[in-house]
């Protein structure tokens, strides 16, 4: 559901704001002197309905998220990379 906010309201209860739109997947349209401004909805929310993503992206997310790989972190990925291009640079694997 969308909700339309007055940028002062945006301003002072931001934190409520953010959290609903997380939690509750509520979107808002924050207007200044009656003309709309801006809108804030959840990245969940914006990645499924605002950007279009490539198939091979999708394609690749469903395969992480089979091999369990959709929870690693950015150091657990980091630290992957390092290691596999070490056995590169060894020899001991083939791209």
């Amino acid at each position: 559901m969308t909700k339309i906010i007055p940028a002062l309201t945006a301003r002072t209860r931001f934190g409520e704001v953010i959290r609903r739109a997380r939690e509750r997947g509520e979107r808002f349209i924050v207007d200044k002197r009656g003309e709309p401004q801006v809108v804030i909805l959840s990245i969940e929310d914006y990645l499924q309905n605002v950007v279009k993503r490539p198939e091979s992206l999708t394609q690749l997310q469903r395969i992480a998220k089979r091999r369990g790989l959709d929870t690693m972190t950015v150091t657990d990925i980091d630290r992957e990379v390092r290691r596999i291009r070490k056995e590169l640079s060894r020899g001991k694997r083939t791209p």
